[in-house]
């Protein structure tokens, strides 16, 4: 599939806004392995090739296990992931597809409350509608996957 827009085409600023975001969440004070493992989860439901292979090799230069990568999809048929991680999964899949009612989405936010504060949620919220917005520019550009390269310095964590 050819790229529609590729990197260079994309304008300046509406990358450095997008990474004024990546900053703000880095700095945030967030477990960014835990960040790492959701976003791998929401590009998984959205199906952005460029950001599975973009977060599957940041999570695992970020000291992530590859079968809790390669599992996230069945997350909940599975042993490997704390209760926190999947009060957070739960919230993801929430944010992304938009397609509960109320009153799920409450039981699900209840449930979240009990691992984060209520800064830290909004946080994480923001993370996930920042991997959506990734996921939707990459998909819709056809940015094609396989050409990322971890930085240097998250090697050297």
């Amino acid at each position: 599939m050819e790229e529609r827009i590729s990197y260079q085409q994309v304008p300046g600023e509406l990358i450095g806004a997008m990474m004024q975001i990546e900053s703000y969440l880095k700095q945030s004070g967030l477990d960014q392995q835990l960040l790492n493992l959701m976003r791998y989860y929401v590009s998984q439901l959205n199906g952005c090739a460029y950001c599975l292979d973009m977060h599957f090799k940041e999570a695992l230069a970020g000291g992530e296990e590859d079968v809790r990568l390669h599992s996230v999809v069945a997350w909940r048929e599975s042993d490997y992931y704390s209760d926190r991680e999947q009060a957070l999964l739960t919230w993801a899949e929430t944010v992304t597809k938009l397609d509960k009612n109320p009153g799920q989405q409450t039981l699900e936010f209840d449930e979240l409350r009990q691992y984060f504060s209520l800064e830290q949620i909004a946080q994480l919220t923001l993370a996930i509608t920042q991997i959506n917005s990734w996921n939707r520019l990459m998909k819709a550009f056809h940015f094609r996957p396989g050409r990322y390269q971890v930085a240097q310095d998250k090697l050297e964590h």
